[in-house]
């Protein structure tokens, strides 16, 4: 088991190098617009998962995923050559959610906000059921 800090280390770097790589390009005509958004590596440094967005379709998205898979290769030769470690961990390219995750938050803080409105509209117009005071008082005695 490696290091903690060792472990973050190379994840940034390989998060970095993976980058820059797919930045000059792949030949792959099926790439997309990827952004690199984390990479997590294992505690004994052997794999390392790194999770992407992509900007598009959902077709656009598959073709990217084809693409990742199909370079998979050529990227994992490339951390080997620029990271100092004995061993080159494995990739895994992983389609990160956070792009529909914070569409689907937005779509339920608007709604919150809707209902909130209508709630303060109804209370502003509000009456009671009963009487305005709805406590039991004493009995006054009547004089007669």
């Amino acid at each position: 088991m490696a290091d903690p800090a060792r472990a973050r280390k190379m994840a940034d770097r390989i998060k970095e190098i993976v980058a820059r790589r797919l930045d000059k390009g792949i030949r792959d005509p099926r790439l997309g617009f990827v952004t690199i958004t984390d990479v997590k590596v294992t505690g004994d440094l052997q794999h390392a998962s790194v999770f992407y967005t992509v900007y598009g379709t959902d077709e656009e998205r598959a073709d990217s995923a084809a693409a990742l898979k199909a370079a998979t290769g050529m990227l994992r030769t490339e951390v080997g050559r620029n990271i100092t470690a004995r061993l080159t961990p494995s990739l895994e390219f992983i389609l990160d959610a956070i792009p529909e995750n914070a569409q689907h938050i937005e779509e339920l803080l608007r709604e919150a906000r809707e209902r909130d409105a209508e709630t303060s509209k109804t209370a502003s117009t509000a009456q009671y059921a009963g009487e305005s005071d709805p406590y039991v008082k004493p009995r006054e005695a009547d004089e007669e």
